[in-house]
């Protein structure tokens, strides 16, 4: 999937049955969705179940019936959802200005030296750094 294409934002407790699917790597039913929750979200079937059909209609899900069961499929991958959030992230809160998105987390105490260092030098790795 290219980024060119707008990928709407998840709300919570979409992404978090979101994460249980792209964590299993293959097809899902509700129960190991359900199981995947399991000491994160005490949540009825029937919510899991809603959150389900809103993520098939989104376009994040196909669904289709085995017998009895129903079984999801995720249509856009973890990385993609990522990047694509991430980007719209920076773009709202710090006007594309990645050294502001640092800097308000460096001054809030939340990057320490230690993880600036790791920053500098994956930029210079990823050929980031002007010479």
């Amino acid at each position: 999937m290219t980024l060119s294409m707008t990928i709407a934002r998840l709300p919570d407790a979409e992404l978090e049955i979101m994460k249980v699917i792209w964590e299993s790597k293959s097809e899902v039913t509700s129960a190991q969705i359900s199981a995947g929750l399991q000491g994160k979200k005490d949540w009825a079937t029937t919510t899991i179940l809603n959150f389900l059909a809103r993520l098939v209609e989104r376009g994040f899900l196909t669904v289709r019936r085995l017998g009895k069961t129903n079984v999801y499929t995720p249509l856009i991958d973890e990385e993609t959802y990522l990047e694509s959030e991430s980007k719209s992230f920076l773009k709202r809160l710090h006007g594309n200005s990645f050294k502001s998105l640092i800097a308000s987390l460096y001054g809030g105490g939340e990057i320490s030296k230690n993880d600036m260092a790791q920053l500098k030098a994956f930029i210079d790795e990823n050929g980031g750094a002007e010479q």
